[in-house]
């Protein structure tokens, strides 16, 4: 099912601060519309967030009053400026934003319409590889994946986090598509519970059978041999290192410990070869996120709070990264740099 679509001037996109309990779309019109979708969570998910800036410059592009290409292209760098503001981590973010401003501004020759109806044709373009990359990253990842495997995963690489299918959910259900009889092991991915919320929601409407854990449980379900491979998703993939949620990095030591494979599956989209981990900007959220659960405050009022939305996981920890072209392992991580051909 499509998470992302364009209707007559509009973005529909579901609300996922409201699941599961409920079903909410929303109905995005303009630019700071969007904008706040992405900074409040309601979208979310690297290659989610990819289609989501391009629709975003889409908005832009139909709702702008220029009357010359020129005012076009100045009003689209505004509003790139605008979406890239929202959040700093995830590369699709940037990625998609930058490859449809490139577009724009290599259109030459063609009036103002001619050039709004270009931006929407390329975002809609961004969000239909995705949703043809997942399928992909889905069959190769279900390679890895043996008959009776119970898979670990973090936080929500669904078809929530992306345009269609998923990622890391997205080689679950190919392994179950061909009829393995999987399980899925899914943590509750605090501060904002996207497993509990979302990854659980999704497997549990698929008939995928799946269980949930606190994040503090991990390691008890290594060492009583409950896990036999473990996979998420990605916000960033680096020179030497793996972006995905907070905690991710913990599991990854666990895994490493207990000699589970630990696999990260990701469009090339997330690939950010041109940096180290120590080149990139974790975002910091809103402390109520940690000493409030929904509504309901858990801890005393005035406490100092860390709230860091990702970790850096090492690629010494990586057995294998699923891309849609293929699974790339250790062999290859010696070769991630900016001219490593992807």
């Amino acid at each position: 099912m499509r998470m992302i679509k364009w209707e007559n001037g509009a973005v529909f996109t579901p609300d996922q601060t409201r699941l599961p309990l409920e079903e909410v779309t929303l109905k995005l019109t303009t630019v700071e519309q969007m904008a706040e979708a992405i900074k409040s969570l309601q979208i979310r998910g690297a290659p989610l967030l990819g289609a989501a800036a391009a629709f975003g410059l889409a908005l832009g592009a139909y709702n702008s009053k220029a009357q010359s290409v020129s005012e076009l292209l100045a009003d689209l760098d505004a509003v790139g400026v605008t979406i890239k503001e929202q959040r700093p981590t995830a590369v699709n973010l940037f990625w998609a934003t930058d490859r449809v401003l490139n577009m724009a501004h290599a259109y030459g020759g063609f009036s103002v319409d001619e050039l709004r109806a270009a931006v929407l044709v390329e975002a809609q373009r961004i969000a239909d590889e995705d949703a043809a990359q997942n399928y992909a990253i889905g069959k190769y990842g279900a390679e890895i994946i043996d008959d009776g495997d119970t898979i670990l995963t973090h936080c929500n690489a669904g078809e929530l986090a992306t345009v269609e299918y998923g990622t890391a959910l997205g080689v679950i259900r190919s392994a179950w598509a061909q009829g393995k009889k999987i399980k899925v092991i899914a943590d509750e991915t605090r501060p904002l519970l996207q497993g509990a919320r979302l990854t659980v929601f999704e497997l549990q409407r698929d008939g995928i059978p799946v269980t949930l854990i606190t994040d503090n449980m991990a390691g008890y379900a290594m060492s009583k041999g409950l896990i036999d491979k473990v996979i998420v998703g990605a916000d960033r993939i680096v020179q030497d290192a793996v972006f995905n949620k907070i905690g991710t990095y913990s599991v990854a030591i666990l895994a490493h410990e207990h000699n589970i494979p630990f696999y990260v599956a990701a469009p090339k989209s997330t690939f950010d070869l041109t940096r180290k981990a120590t080149d990139v900007t974790i975002e910091e959220r809103k402390p109520d996120e940690v000493t409030h659960i929904g509504c309901q405050q858990t801890a005393p009022n005035n406490i100092n709070v860390m709230n860091p939305a990702f970790d850096a996981t090492p690629l010494k920890y990586v057995a294998g990264i699923i891309t849609e072209t293929g699974i790339y392992t250790q062999e290859h991580f010696q070769k991630f740099n900016p001219t490593f051909p992807l």
